[in-house]
């Protein structure tokens, strides 16, 4: 899989450089004005910013972000409430499935973009993301969860709670390797095993999260991205018995796992049933949904999620609002809350806040000279500054636990000093 991603990448790289010189998208043109002086700017009339998606909703293993979408919605829709950016109204047309496809995110891309005449991508949640250099190219800004290189250095991709994945020069978050140091009593002496797929994520993943964890005191006793990207396996035994035996023949203190949902559950239930003991991790599976089966509560119980925003049972005012905003886009139903209607929301959240301050004359230039020296505090994802975004996170997190049903903070929303990456 690594090697067919990085070849759809050279595609979509080659296919911005062709459109370059006979785009359908061009960033202005003469006509109406719509913001930009006697400029048309592709996205933005008089009265309304036109903005799209691009989502997981379905994938070949049955894993969905699909409420992405609604957690935008719930954000744009109280932004054009209150009166919109700066007098325009958002038009957000929802977001395309790229079913977890590269070549259909790529496709999803220059759709929105050639076809739609969107003026920003927000959000863009997927475990690939082959259309960034065409958005880039584009000059498209982007806003998504910075789990993916491409949030990490390019000018127009922003992640909401900045760059979790840089390069030499940037910063790691600590949270994570912080929290199960909280979890476990103390960090000296302890041991961790990481395990994730087998991707250009999973490589990546596996490097942040051993330089982390070993920053913090640990000893990394396993760390492979080893697991097929591409189907769940049916037998984890070869795995479980690599990492139980990791630690100098003794299974590890803690097994974080860098995973969606459907590869968790197959790795701890397998673990548990082999008799581990110790302490499980990953960043996924904070969902309400998933307990509606009894086999899924089972194999996930006990599990500590990592999260890099405010945990759902926080009594922070801004989480009651969150709440209010998610229920009024379900049509006034209560539905249960997950982490991909927050990634939604604080993709938009951050495209708005940025937005606001490009003023009424709102054109990509403009918009990006506001993203310069951006900052604000005490949000959702705790405080954030561009373009400090773009190359480290925003340094804020916390733990909860699946226990008995239902999820407890396990480690309160706090922010920790990041490391450089090397």
């Amino acid at each position: 899989m690594p090697r067919s991603i990085r070849a759809l990448a050279a595609v979509a790289a080659a296919l911005a450089l062709v459109s370059a010189c006979n785009s359908a998208s061009d960033q202005t043109s003469p006509g109406k004005p719509g913001g930009g002086g006697d400029r048309t700017v592709r996205g933005v009339s008089a009265d309304s910013i036109k903005v799209g998606g691009i989502v997981s909703m379905t994938s070949a293993g049955g894993y969905s972000k699909k409420d992405t979408d609604l957690g935008a919605k719930a954000r744009y829709l109280r932004a054009n409430a209150e009166g919109g950016v700066n007098g325009r109204k958002i038009d957000y047309i929802g977001a395309e499935d790229d079913g977890q496809d590269p070549a259909k995110n790529l496709a999803a891309a220059r759709k929105l973009v050639q076809q739609d005449k969107v003026f920003a991508v927000s959000p863009m949640s997927s475990v690939t993301f082959t259309g960034a250099d065409f958005l880039e190219q584009e000059q498209v800004p982007t806003f998504g969860w910075g789990t993916l290189p491409s949030f990490c250095g390019p000018k127009f991709i922003y992640g909401f709670n900045g760059c979790l994945v840089p390069s030499p020069g940037g910063s790691i978050n600590q949270t994570w390797p912080e929290g199960i140091g909280k979890v476990l009593g103390g960090k000296q002496g302890k041991s961790v095993a990481i395990i994730a797929n087998d991707s250009d994520a999973g490589t990546f993943g596996i490097r942040t999260f051993r330089q982390g964890f070993t920053s913090a005191g640990f000893t990394v006793s396993y760390a492979k991205a080893s697991v097929p990207a591409s189907a769940v396996p049916s037998d984890w035994s070869a795995y479980v018995k690599d990492i139980l035996g990791s630690n100098g023949g003794k299974a590890p203190d803690a097994v974080v796992s860098v995973m969606q949902t459907p590869n968790n559950i197959g790795l701890f239930t397998a673990l548990k049933r082999a008799g581990y003991q110790g302490v499980l991790s990953d960043p996924t599976d904070y969902d309400p949904g998933l307990l509606a089966k009894d086999a899924t509560k089972q194999a996930l119980d006990g599990v500590h999620v990592l999260l890099q925003f405010e945990p759902f049972e926080s009594d922070n005012p801004q989480m009651a609002r969150f709440k209010a905003d998610i229920k009024a886009a379900a049509g006034g139903q209560d539905v249960p809350l997950n982490m991909h209607m927050l990634t939604g929301y604080m993709s938009a959240d951050l495209f708005l806040a940025i937005a606001r301050k490009a003023g009424k004359d709102l054109t990509v230039a403009s918009f990006q000279a506001a993203a310069q020296g951006f900052s604000d505090t005490g949000t959702l994802v705790g405080d954030r500054a561009e373009p400090e975004g773009q190359k480290d996170s925003f340094g804020c997190g916390a733990l909860v636990q699946l226990k008995d049903g239902k999820y407890e903070v396990s480690v309160p929303f706090t922010c920790h000093e990041p490391i450089p990456f090397t």
